[in-house]
Parts: structure tokens; sequence; C-alpha cells
């Protein structure tokens, strides 16, 4: 079988011989680039901004959008990721960056979408944006559509790939929102983390495909991400990163070479995780040491655990006073497991910066009169 060579060389340019005083230089005098954000991933907290919301193309970046809206069709039940996708005239035609599918040909979804996420392919991403919407066309009304939904209110897509194409444009901070968003399906870490792999066509043709992201192998955490780059938009690159409970969201657009958008990207998370902290009020799960009362059940109370972690983001040392309200239901039998009953709210010096609902760690089951019954007959014994 005759094997193609696919994707940016192993080595991006200077990365792995890039220093720490090449990242910290990244940031000096603001960074070489035509905008940068970052951010706390869990409270959105800003930690560094330039130009973030100055309209500017974003190239493959807008990807970020066409897998935010495969990853929801499948929730949804409208897609399935072993379903056989059969690729058009004009998915094929796709020019830049692709994995050369064949019209007429099938790949399941899965395939596709792993192809996006890991070298960027503009013919599997028409491929799905075809599936999911219709047409292309289509694709993109949902795509601004879901911008919208997001806030991201500097942002306009034209296609489902990011080729030049106007108008089309978005900025730093929304495409942080919008990262923010794809992170929340587990599948997508899944996918993005691949760092090489064989791309399989039905034909026996096989492409290699290599993560565009360097920072998956060369910053410690990064776990997810997507590059960009258009003579337009110049390189792009839009990446998460976690360390231990604390996850950042890192942007630059528009600098002048894929060693340049690493390093500032890189300067970015290091800025993050050096000056900054997520203190843990309540982890996810964790019993909290309030009781909720219940109502008609055979038991008068049952315990509580957090939905999700409750957290405070800021300097590190600077946390403030941080103190726990918790806004209980008035709650009636019977009560299941998982059942929502109420809120933990966190405040910081009297403000309050987050709140995540509360759920049942135990069942109340109604107290009947059969109930009512035996216990008046135990009393008489």
């Amino acid at each position: 079988m005759k094997k193609l060579l696919y994707g940016a060389a192993l080595l991006a340019a200077g990365i792995m011989t890039m220093g720490g005083g090449v990242k910290a230089a990244a940031l000096d005098n603001g960074p070489n680039c035509k905008a940068a954000y970052s951010c706390d991933y869990g409270s959105g907290t800003v930690i560094y901004a330039k130009e973030e919301t100055k309209r500017l193309p974003i190239a493959s970046m807008c990807k970020i959008m066409t897998l935010l809206l495969s990853f929801e069709a499948v929730d949804s039940g409208e897609l399935k990721y072993d379903e056989m996708i059969t690729v058009s005239e004009n998915a094929a035609s796709m020019g830049g960056s692709q994995v050369f599918l064949d019209a007429g040909l099938s790949y399941t979804a899965e395939e596709l979408l792993k192809s996006i996420a890991v070298c960027s392919a503009n013919d599997s991403c028409v491929a799905i944006a075809e599936r999911v919407g219709g047409s292309e066309s289509a694709f993109v009304g949902k795509m601004n559509a879901r911008a919208k939904e997001l806030g991201a209110d500097n942002t306009l897509f034209a296609n489902c790939t990011g080729l030049p194409k106007e108008p089309q444009y978005s900025c730093a901070k929304d495409v942080a929102a919008m990262l923010r968003e794809l992170l929340k399906h587990e599948k997508y870490f899944e996918l993005t983390k691949v760092w090489m792999e064989d791309f399989h066509h039905p034909d026996g043709r096989i492409i290699s495909m290599t993560n565009t992201n360097k920072l998956i192998r060369y910053y410690e955490g990064c776990d997810g991400g997507k590059t960009g780059f258009t003579n337009e938009a110049g390189s792009c690159l839009a990446a998460t990163a976690k360390r231990g409970d604390m996850r950042i969201i890192s942007v630059v657009i528009g600098a002048s070479n894929s060693k340049s958008r690493n390093a500032i990207v890189s300067a970015l998370f290091d800025e993050a995780f050096n000056g900054y902290e997520d203190h843990i009020v309540l982890k996810e799960g964790e019993e909290i040491d309030r009781r909720a009362s219940v109502k008609g059940g055979k038991v008068k109370e049952i315990g509580l655990c957090a939905a999700s972690t409750l957290s405070a983001f800021g300097k590190r040392g600077e946390t403030g006073d941080l103190t726990v309200e918790y806004e209980l239901k008035e709650l009636k039998a019977p009560v299941n497991v998982g059942d929502e009953a109420g809120e933990a709210v966190l405040y910081r010096d009297g403000v309050e910066i987050a709140r995540t609902k509360l759920i049942a760690q135990e069942e109340a089951r109604q107290y009947s009169w059969w109930d009512a019954l035996r216990e008046v007959a135990k009393n008489w014994n």
C-alpha cells in the first residue's frame, strides 16, 4: 500500500529547545501578535488580555465551533460516532489541510472528527458539516447561531473550515469562550491528544496524521487545542492545559510564525500556573456538613453533596475571605439519590463569585399509611 506523509514536521521549529527564557520573553512589552487572551476554565476569570475583542480572521480555529456542533449533535442523538458518512464532491474538493477524502467513499463520523481535531482536515470538516447541517451553508448558520448563544458577539463564520472568505472574523475572547464550551465534551480530549496516527481509507490508502498542536507533546499539562494559519490570519493557536485541579485556556491570533505562537501560549500558561491558584472549597461529589430536612418521608433528613467543584480562582495568596452559604429546597418525599436539593453559594469578601447545585446522596421514601399503622401497632405493643 502506498503511504502518503501528511502533517507538520515532528519537531516544530524551536519547540524542543525553547527554554524558559524564550517563553518568558514572549510576554515582555506585550506578546508579538495581533491579539491574545488567557483565562481560567472553571470561573472564566481573565488572566491576560490584549486586543481581546478585536475582530480578526482566525483561520482553522473556527473548527472549534465545527467540532462543538458535531459533539452536540452526538449528544442529542442526531449523529453517531460509528455512523458511515459518504463524502460529497464538494467535500473532496477542499484544498489546504486535508486527509484526501475521495468522493463517494464512506467513513465513520469518528474518523472524520479525529482528522479534524488532529490535523485540521478541511475535507473532513465539510463532510461532517454537510451531514449535520444538510449543507455547509446551513451548518454555518448553526455555527453563527451557537456563537450568539455563547455571547460571542464579535464572531461571524462564512464557512466551517476557516479558509479565507469574506466576511468572516472572530476575536481572542470569543475563541476562548468557544473552546471553553468544547472542553465540556470528554470525547474531544480523546481525539485531540492523539500525536501521530494513520488515517485509513476504504480503498487501502493510508495517510499519516500528525497533530498540528505541538504543545500537546511539549508543554506539561497541555491536552487540547486548535491551531490555524492563513496569510490573512497569521499563526494562531487556542490551547488548554491542566495541572492539578486548575485548567487554563490561552489564545493567540496573528503571531509571526508557529514558533512564536507556541512561545506566547506557553508563556501565558506559565503566567497562570505560576502566579494563580484555584482554591477548592467543595469538591464534586463531596458531602457537605449540612443535611436537608424531608417532609413526609420515612427518614427525616438526608445527606447532600456538591454537583460540581466549587472553587475560588485568583492570584496566589490573595483568595480573600471565602464563605459558603447553603440555599436548601423544601423537600417532600419521595426523594431519590441525585435529585436536586438546593445550591451552595460561594462568596469572596461578601460578593458572590460561584455557585453549584446540591444533590441528594440518600433516598427518602414516602411515609405511607401502612407505615403509620405499623408504627401505631409497635407503640401499642
